[in-house]
């Protein structure tokens, strides 16, 4: 039953879609599955026993669930050298002196994002410079319409005024 057990445990750690690390309470890599080495382009077995930080740069969320005996979920992070945007929920596991991390790719997800919040700027930019246009045009129209009034008042009163000359 236990033989079992961890070839079911093996092959859910070989299968599993998210990537997932595990470090020793030094930080150094101990384990990498291979959605960890597809995810961050790497090659697993060149990185166990290196530091955590040569691959994940600063791991201090690492070292506080260490410290701490916490399990920090949640967190979302960028890797911009791996140009990765993933959520990671890191926990400590004490009984084998590590710290697990699995890590959820969340790059298409960001990136969709990203472009949504340019387009919406870019439109209202383009919004704002038509009703600037429009506010333009409205000005000359208004003061077109005010110099003409003006100078249909002043014939006016040039008429006015001959009228009234010749009534006298």
């Amino acid at each position: 039953m236990a033989n079992n057990e961890n070839h079911l445990w093996k092959l859910l750690w070989e299968y599993d879609p998210n990537a997932l690390i595990v470090v020793d309470k030094d930080m150094k890599i101990t384990l990498l599955n291979p959605a960890f080495s597809k995810l961050f382009n790497v090659n697993s077995q060149e990185l166990i026993g290196k530091p955590a930080e040569e691959i994940l740069g600063e791991v201090k969320d690492f070292k506080k669930a260490w410290e701490n005996n916490e399990v920090i979920k949640n967190e979302e992070k960028e890797y911009p050298k791996h140009k990765l945007y993933v959520r990671q929920v890191i926990f400590p596991i004490k009984d084998e002196n590590v710290v697990a991390c699995i890590i959820v790719d969340l790059s298409q997800e960001w990136h969709r994002r990203q472009e949504m919040s340019k387009l919406k700027a870019e439109t209202l930019a383009k919004v704002n410079e038509v009703v600037d246009n429009q506010m333009k045009v409205a000005q000359e129209i208004a003061g077109l319409l005010g110099e003409t009034t003006a100078e249909t008042k002043v014939s006016l009163l040039k008429i006015l005024k001959m009228v009234d000359q010749e009534l006298v």
